[in-house]
């Protein structure tokens, strides 16, 4: 069973999802703005042929990039528009200075750089994500009965209005055709209504102005849709005003979900400890090995040690044994700090191919208690293992 607890204190919310007593997921929402999700009017404001991108003002003070792949449509829709040759081409044809266009904050800005932005939108919702202006259906690959996948497919494909695309989230495995049109419906609705306000701006016949047309729920509200068709019985916060919007969140969503407002939220469940060592680079394994996290702004590493550990038999089992406990945490460690981008695991060298794919399928079963999209390519010539992880809910 699961317990989510919002901590708020000063001008900060720490948001900790729990499990058994145990800290599972850990996110921060500070004062600052986050804008990602968020579509605005955009203006271009510069071209940049030779990077085939260019800059857009939407009334912040850093302009926003966009990239020539977040302008042409999709071309699959497995890989988007990763594999196409942009060579084929010109960002010219698409933008031009002064021009207003439909975008959304894919990435929030840095202290180094501009939010990244798009004009492939997408609207959220409990069941589905919309997709106004693609043409294909996915769906989650944590579905995994086929019978059901097909069963979904053919509910949104019916239902759904051509001009759409959308994404069938994990949540509306098992739910009713009525549950699924409900949720597109608003969904859709939501889109509407920016598509209707944005020709309204447009059709002014005067200069068009950036403008915030649709702004995205915070980090709270988006754990709550992921999470309360999970194992989720009780939410607790020591917040009137977050107390106030949990409730009514669970309001709309017609939720009987548990909701408490109480004091000293980390004492009371004993937190310190499992806060604290977050920060910590080593952790320990059971038996005597340790994993070291190394952040950089590239990619995330990770080193798999023996540390005390010396084993009872062979030196295969020994370093087998090793990197399968530190595979257990490392998938545990990359959901509960929320890391995401470029992940490389140095494992101890295993001379066996068969102990390596034990290793993968180990890291993938492990990875399914992650509501993150997470992929493994594998190991390289230098035996490390590469893989990548979507953010829940970081601002990097």
């Amino acid at each position: 069973m699961q317990e989510l607890l919002v901590d708020v204190k000063d001008n900060k919310k720490e948001i900790l999802l729990i499990e058994n007593g145990k800290l599972i997921e850990k996110y921060e929402e500070h004062g600052q703005e986050r804008i990602e999700g968020n579509i605005y009017i955009g203006i271009v404001e510069n071209v940049l042929p030779g990077m085939q991108a260019a800059f857009v003002n939407i009334g912040k003070d850093k302009n926003t990039f966009i990239h020539i792949r977040d302008v042409i449509p999709k071309v699959s829709n497995e890989t988007g528009n990763k594999n196409e040759d942009f060579t084929d081409y010109n960002i010219k044809d698409y933008l031009k200075i002064g021009m207003p266009i439909l975008v959304q904050v894919k990435k929030d800005s840095t202290n180094k750089k501009g939010a990244r932005i798009s004009t492939h939108l997408s609207i959220p919702g409990r069941f589905s994500v919309i997709m106004p202006k693609e043409n294909f259906i996915t769906i989650s690959q944590k579905i995994n009965d086929e019978d059901e996948r097909n069963r979904l497919k053919e509910i949104v494909r019916k239902n759904i209005p051509e001009g759409y695309g959308a994404i069938i989230r994990t949540s509306a495995e098992s739910k009713n055709e009525a549950e699924i049109l409900e949720d597109l419906k608003k969904n859709i609705s939501k889109y509407e209504k920016i598509q209707k306000e944005y020709n309204k701006e447009i059709q002014k016949g005067q200069k068009v102005e950036t403008k915030l047309l649709y702004q995205s729920e915070g980090i709270i509200q988006r754990l709550l849709i992921d999470l309360i068709d999970q194992d989720l019985y009780r939410i607790v916060t020591n917040d009137k005003a977050t107390y106030d919007m949990i409730d009514k969140k669970l309001k709309e969503e017609k939720l009987d979900i548990k909701l408490d407002l109480e004091d000293n939220l980390i004492e009371k469940y004993n937190l310190g400890k499992q806060l604290e060592e977050l920060n910590n680079r080593k952790i320990w394994l059971k038996c005597g090995g340790f994993i070291t996290i190394d952040k950089t702004e590239a990619l995330t590493a990770i080193d798999v040690n023996s540390g005390k550990y010396t084993g009872k038999r062979d030196l295969e089992q020994t370093i087998f044994t090793v990197n399968r406990e530190a595979t257990i945490e490392i998938a545990k460690q990359l959901r509960l700090r929320d890391i995401g981008g470029i992940i490389i695991i140095d494992y101890i060298d295993m001379q066996s191919k068969e102990n390596e794919e034990k290793i993968i399928e180990l890291f993938k079963e492990n990875l399914k208690k992650d509501r993150s999209k997470t992929q493994i390519v594998g190991f390289s010539k230098l035996n490390l293992l590469e893989m990548t992880r979507k953010h829940m809910c970081s601002n990097d």
